[in-house]
């Protein structure tokens, strides 16, 4: 009696369990890009995301003693800021890496030559001297001290608008954009028309035609690279846009028709009779009942197939980039950045973040289509 209709079943608890675990799954590494896209490089290098919003206490990296040279009194001064913010509180500090925190804070000390140096609880430094530092090597130092939660646009701001930092990040942007709208529109409609057709007209072939678009299914996207980009050359539209599309086109049309043509076979038979009964053309038919009664199916396929040109990497590289870059698309740009910023996880951080922003956009709008076209008419 465990499956009487309206009785829950036991395994409900497991179900949701696992449903929270894959969301977690998914979303962690999601909010960690997110709150690392606005850290500074010495926070990503120190700690990690979760405790950005908490006072951190940490040793910093050697800083530099700069500034102006001031003379009062006979005395030789240079005087600053550490970290040139307010709320770090320094906890001890050090002129070498062997003892970082040998000195408190407000101490002084004595670095030979006459030359004391006072570094006071708020990071404030007093380098004096009883005479001119010239061109000497001024000291390093060493802090361990509390730092309070830092974020900064910066990051947003080199990423889409500074050339100079990026490389071309924002162009990298606006050419994935280029390439990914096309590229996804097109084989949605051309598959529409072509499962409509398979679906729903009687033609010589038919079976045997289905059954190669079935095959194709299976066929390597590698295996198609050589010949599709030497058919490209010979016609005079490789290495451009319109070759990317159409190499997008020809790889995700096998799926779309397969995907399109299985849910339009399922539409009920009566509303395309009584339609055609009622003296409607075929073209009316699909645009009039089948487009509107198939927008779940549409709709799921334009999410994945924008998440699959957004992200690609392999096609790109072989139908569009050039020499000169002015092509290049983010995936490119962000393996260039790693090449060259290895250091510089911030910047990482925000382009790889910039990158999953508009798919995730795409997918939660198109997300609440999907739903309500699969409730329509659900319930009479």
């Amino acid at each position: 009696m465990d499956n009487i209709v309206g009785k829950k079943s036991g395994l409900t608890w497991a179900v949701h369990i696992s449903m929270a675990l894959l969301v977690a799954l998914w979303l962690f590494p999601t909010v960690g890009l997110f709150v690392s896209s606005f850290r500074t490089s010495d926070q990503i290098a120190t700690s990690g995301w979760w405790s950005s919003l908490g006072t951190q206490e940490r040793q910093n990296p050697a800083i530099r003693i700069e500034g102006d040279v001031v003379e009062v009194d006979g005395q030789f001064t240079i005087s600053g800021n550490l970290f040139g913010r307010t709320g770090v509180t320094v906890g001890a500090w050090g002129t070498n890496s062997r003892e970082p925190q040998a000195y408190g804070p407000g101490e002084t000390v004595d670095l030979g030559e006459g030359q004391a140096l006072t570094v006071r609880e708020n990071g404030d430094y007093t380098l004096a001297a009883p005479s001119d530092f010239g061109d000497q090597r001024l000291p390093r130092v060493f802090t361990t001290a509390e730092t309070p939660p830092e974020f900064t646009l910066n990051n947003y701001s080199a990423i889409l608008f500074d050339q100079r930092n990026v490389d071309g990040m924002a162009k990298a942007f606006f050419n994935t954009l280029t390439v990914t709208i096309p590229a996804t529109i097109i084989p949605i409609l051309v598959a529409a028309f072509a499962a409509y057709a398979l679906a729903w007209m009687d033609f010589p072939g038919r079976a045997l035609l289905i059954a190669a678009i079935v095959g194709l299914l299976v066929v390597p996207l590698q295996l198609a690279l050589i010949p599709l980009l030497k058919l490209h050359n010979d016609i005079g539209i490789g290495k451009s846009y319109l070759g990317v599309w159409l190499a997008h086109t020809g790889f995700g049309l096998p799926l779309a028709i397969y995907l399109l043509r299985n849910y339009m076979v399922g539409l009920p038979r009566d509303i395309i009779e009584n339609a055609k009964v009622d003296g409607a053309t075929d073209f009316q038919i699909f645009t009039k009942i089948v487009l509107p009664l198939s927008f779940p199916a549409l709709a799921s396929f334009a999410i994945f197939q924008f998440l699959w040109t957004w992200n690609d990497l392999l096609v790109a590289l072989v139908f569009l980039l050039d020499s000169s870059g002015e092509t290049t698309v983010m995936t490119k740009q962000i393996v260039e950045l790693m090449g060259t910023r290895g250091g510089n996880w911030e910047i990482l951080a925000t382009a790889a973040f910039v990158s999953i922003a508009v798919p995730l956009a795409v997918f939660f709008a198109m997300q609440r289509y999907l739903v309500r076209g699969l409730l329509a008419g659900s319930v009479k």
